[in-house]
């Protein structure tokens, strides 16, 4: 069984920063291309980041310049760094990852359960 566990949530000021961590545990699997999603209220869940195994990674238009992306493979963890925050930002933060499970071979996304990130003005 694998999970995915997210920490760093909160509230912040306009302009503030916020670190989320996502760390995959469980036994017998290698993660994937690991990614951050966000829904806010009344909207559909949009990709804010992903990032590959190999460090190669893709953002959102709105979050270019402000957010970054980044993975510890041997911690099975994802991180992203928000800088510069808007209210328009304010969401719950799931992360998401493609799980290889061992030794069946099969592979699936997996969510972590949410962070609720709230920007002031």
């Amino acid at each position: 069984q694998v999970q995915l566990v997210e920490s760093g949530g909160g509230l912040v000021q306009a302009g503030g920063s916020l670190r989320l961590s996502c760390a995959a545990s469980g036994s017998h699997f290698s993660a994937g291309t690991m990614g951050w999603y966000r829904q806010a209220p009344g909207k559909q869940r949009e990709l804010v980041a992903d990032i590959t195994v190999g460090g190669s990674t893709n953002y959102a238009d709105s979050v270019k310049g402000r957010f970054t992306i980044s993975r510890d493979n041997a911690k099975n963890t994802v991180y992203l760094q928000m800088n510069s925050l808007k209210p328009e930002d304010t969401a719950v933060y799931y992360c998401n990852a493609d799980i290889l499970v061992l030794p069946t071979f099969v592979n699936n996304k997996y969510w972590g359960q949410g962070t609720q990130v709230t920007v002031s003005s």
